[in-house]
C-alpha cells in the first residue's frame, strides 16, 4: 500500500498491510521562518518516511497576530518567552477582532504548508496543527491562570473575544486545506484537562467554539482531535466530529486504548508514552509498548505515535525503534 493508500485505510477502519505511523517535535530556531518549518518538517518526514506528517509550529504563533509579543530563544530546545501579552485587562478583549489569515503569523503558516505540500507532491498526507480558540486566548494572553480569571469576572467579553478567535481559526483552517493539507490537528492543549476547566466551563466556553473551527473543515478526510493533558475531557467529546482521536493513554488518570476503542467509529491515534518511554526508554521498551497498543486495538482504525509532541532530544534509536514496531 501507499502512504496515503494505508493512512486512509486505517481512518476507516479497514483492513492495512501495516499501521501508519509517524511523530513531530519542535525546532525552536528553525519555525521561525515558513521555510525553516518547512524545511525541518521535511528532514524528519525522510528520515524516518514517516506515513504522514504532522505540522509542529511554534506555538506562540496563535497569540502573535494579536499583540502578544514573544522572544525567540538562542537555545535550540528552550520554548520562546512571553515578553508583553497581547490582552492584559478585561477591556483589551474588546480589541480581539477576526485577522486576516492572509497576513501576519498566520500568512507565515501558510506559506510553509505550501512549501510542504510542493516538496511532499502528495506522496504523503499532511496535517496542520491549530490550537482550540481557547488555548489560543491563552497564547494571547500569555497566561492559563489569567483567562480561567476572565471566566469568572468578564464572562461575556471573553465569549465575544473567543467568538473573533474562532471567526480566524474557521477561515485559517479553510486556508490550510487550500494549501494541501489532508486536514487540521485540532489540540486542546491544557484546556483538555479537568484540573484547568470544569466540564460545564468546556461547554461554555470550548466546545461551541470547537465546533465552528472543526465545521470548517468538515470536508477534509483527515481530521485529529488531541485531548491533551492528564485528568482528561475526552469521554465527553466523543461526538466531536474528526476522523480519529488522539490522547494520553498511558496516563492512570485518562482512559486507555481499550476504554475508548469499543466507543467509537473513529480511528485511535498514539500509544507511546512521549515522555517516560520514547524519551527516557529504551528501544525495547518503545517497541514492547507500541506492540501492546497495536495488539490492545487489533490493528485497525489506529495510527501509531507518540501520545503528544516529543521533545528534541528524544533518542533517534527509540523513533527508530517505534517505526519498526509499526512496520514489525
Amino acid at each position: 500500500m501507499s502512504k496515503r493508500e494505508r493512512t486512509f485505510a486505517a481512518l476507516r477502519g479497514d483492513e492495512v498491510d501495516r499501521v501508519p505511523v509517524s511523530a513531530w517535535w519542535h525546532d525552536f530556531p528553525r519555525e521561525w521562518s515558513p521555510e525553516g518549518l518547512a524545511e525541518a518538517t521535511l528532514e524528519a518526514y525522510r528520515r524516518y518516511d514517516w506515513d504522514f506528517v504532522k505540522v509542529n509550529p511554534r506555538a506562540c504563533y496563535y497569540g502573535e497576530d494579536w499583540g502578544a509579543h514573544y522572544q525567540r530563544s538562542d537555545q535550540p530546545q528552550q520554548q520562546p518567552k512571553l515578553v508583553e501579552p497581547g490582552v492584559s485587562s478585561p477591556e483589551d478583549l474588546r480589541r480581539v477582532r477576526p485577522l486576516d489569515v492572509a497576513e501576519g503569523a498566520y500568512g507565515e503558516q501558510l506559506a510553509a504548508l505550501s512549501i510542504i505540500a510542493g516538496e511532499l507532491a502528495a506522496e504523503a498526507p499532511f496535517l496542520q496543527t491549530v490550537f482550540s480558540p481557547l488555548a489560543a486566548m491563552s497564547r494571547i494572553t500569555g497566561s492559563t491562570k489569567y483567562v480561567q480569571k476572565l471566566m469568572r469576572e468578564a464572562p461575556d467579553d471573553l465569549l465575544a473575544a473567543l467568538e473573533a478567535v474562532a471567526e480566524t481559526l474557521a477561515g485559517y483552517s479553510a486556508a490550510c486545506l487550500q494549501r494541501g493539507a489532508s486536514g487540521i490537528f485540532f489540540a486542546t492543549v491544557e484546556w483538555g484537562s479537568r484540573d484547568n476547566i470544569s466540564a460545564d466551563d468546556y461547554d461554555r466556553f470550548a466546545r461551541p467554539f470547537d465546533l465552528e473551527v472543526l465545521g470548517a473543515a468538515q470536508g477534509a478526510p483527515f481530521n485529529v482531535f488531541h485531548v491533551c493533558r492528564d485528568n482528561n475531557h475526552l469521554q465527553s467529546l466523543l461526538d466531536y466530529p474528526v476522523h480519529a482521536f488522539q490522547w494520553a493513554s498511558r496516563s492512570p488518570s485518562n482512559p486507555s486504548l481499550s476504554d475508548i476503542v469499543s466507543k467509537t467509529d473513529k480511528a485511535l491515534m498514539g500509544g507511546v508514552n512521549q515522555q517516560a518511554t520514547i524519551l527516557k526508554g529504551s528501544p525495547a521498551d518503545v517497541a514492547a509498548e507500541a506492540g501492546d497498543a497495536i495488539r490492545e486495538v487489533g490493528g485497525r482504525r489506529f495510527l501509531l505515535a507518540p501520545e503528544c509532541s516529543i521533545d528534541p532530544p528524544t533518542p533517534e534509536a527509540n523513533l527508530r525503534a517505534m517505526v519498526e514496531a509499526a512496520r514489525g
